[in-house]
C-alpha cells in the first residue's frame, strides 16, 4: 500500500475510506471492515442530510443544468460514494425518482425553460439529454439495473445516439428545442452523462453506442484546440480539478472513459490524466484548483487543502488505466 492510499484510508471521510477499500484495494463489500465503513458513511450527518435533499426530489425546477446543488446532482454524488438502493431513507429518494417516466423510457425531472429558448417557462415534467442520464446512473449504481423500469431507460438513451454521438435530444413535447450550437453536432455533456450511466448497465459498456460517445470526447481532446461544441471547450477551466462531477471538466471526463476497457489504452486519454497527475503535491495529493460553493464545508470544495476524496478519484483512475 502506497503512503498516499494509507493517507486516504486514515481520512476522516467514511465515504472516502469506504470506496478505497472497495475499489482500491478490493475488499469485498461483506468484509467486516468495508461494512464498517459503508455503515460510518450512512450515520454521518453529511451524508444524512444529501440524503433528505435528494428525498425531495424533484425539489426544484431546473432552469440551468450546472446548478450543482440541485438535488439530481445530491443524488449522483450519494451513487458515487456507494449509498445504496436499500439503504436507510433510500426508498423515498428512489420512488420519486421512478415515479416520472416518459413514454418514451427516459426518467424526468422539473424544467423550466424559458418562452425565448423555446419552453413555456413553467415548471414542466420532461427531459432532456443533461438531466435524463444523470437520473438513470444513480438508479443503475445503486443497485436497480434488473429492474424492468431502468432496463427500458438504458434502451432508450442507447437508442438516441447518432454516428457522432449523442446530440441535443429532448422530450417530443420539447418540440425544436435544442441548446446554442448547431443541431447535427454532438453535445459533450450529453455524451458524458450517457456514457456514465451506460458504463454501468449490463451489455452496453462496450456497445457500438458507448463506442461512439467515447469517439466523440476523445476526439474532441485531440482538436480541442479548434473545436467547441454547444460552448463546451478543453481550455484551462475544462482542466482544473472540480468536484462533484456535474459538468463538463476534465476529472469527470478521465472518470468515465477510464470505466470503458476498450480506451483504456488510448494516448489522448493518457494525455487527460497526465494533465491531472501534474496537479499532485509532492505527497501525491489532490487539492480541488475550482469549487462549487453550493458544496462548500466538504474537503472537495477546499481549493487551500487536499482532499482525501479528489485524491482517491484520481487514484482509482490510474489504478484502472494500469
Amino acid at each position: 500500500m502506497t503512503d498516499v492510499t494509507q493517507w486516504i484510508l486514515t481520512s476522516d471521510e467514511p465515504w472516502t475510506r469506504y470506496r478505497t477499500l472497495v475499489d482500491l484495494l478490493d475488499r469485498p463489500r461483506d468484509d467486516p471492515v468495508v461494512q464498517v465503513a459503508h455503515a460510518d458513511m450512512l450515520a454521518h450527518p453529511q451524508v444524512q442530510a444529501m440524503i433528505a435533499e435528494a428525498a425531495a426530489w424533484p425539489g426544484y425546477a431546473f432552469k440551468r443544468h450546472n446548478d450543482a446543488g440541485h438535488p439530481i446532482y445530491k443524488l449522483s454524488t450519494l451513487a458515487d460514494f456507494g449509498v445504496r438502493a436499500t439503504d436507510p431513507g433510500m426508498a423515498t429518494v428512489i420512488a420519486a425518482v421512478l415515479a416520472h417516466q416518459s413514454p418514451e423510457g427516459a426518467f424526468q425531472s422539473q424544467l423550466n425553460i424559458p418562452r425565448t429558448f423555446g419552453g413555456t417557462g413553467e415548471d414542466t415534467w420532461t427531459w432532456v439529454a443533461c438531466d435524463a442520464p444523470t437520473l438513470l446512473y444513480a438508479l443503475l449504481v445503486m443497485g436497480l439495473e434488473n429492474d424492468e423500469r431502468v432496463q427500458r431507460a438504458v434502451a432508450h438513451l442507447a437508442g438516441l445516439v447518432d454516428d457522432n454521438g449523442w446530440r441535443c435530444v429532448a422530450a417530443p413535447e420539447l418540440g425544436k428545442f435544442k441548446g446554442p450550437g448547431r443541431r447535427t453536432d454532438p453535445c459533450p455533456i450529453a455524451n458524458v452523462y450517457a456514457l456514465k450511466a451506460l458504463a454501468h448497465a449490463p451489455g452496453q459498456f462496450d456497445s457500438p453506442a458507448t463506442r461512439a460517445g467515447a469517439a466523440m470526447l476523445l476526439n474532441h481532446w485531440e482538436h480541442r484546440r479548434e473545436r467547441k461544441y454547444f460552448l463546451f471547450g478543453m481550455g484551462t477551466d475544462f482542466c482544473k480539478l472540480k468536484y462533484p462531477l456535474v459538468w463538463y471538466d476534465i476529472l469527470h471526463v478521465t472518470d468515465v472513459l477510464s470505466r470503458l476497457p476498450f480506451v483504456r489504452d488510448d494516448p489522448r486519454l493518457h494525455e487527460m490524466v497526465t494533465v491531472i497527475t501534474s496537479q499532485a503535491d509532492e505527497a501525491g495529493r489532490y487539492t480541488a484548483s475550482s469549487m462549487y460553493r453550493a458544496w462548500k464545508g466538504w474537503s472537495f470544495a477546499d481549493k487551500k487543502q487536499p482532499s482525501p476524496w479528489l485524491t482517491f478519484l484520481v487514484q482509482r483512475v490510474q489504478r484502472r488505466l494500469a
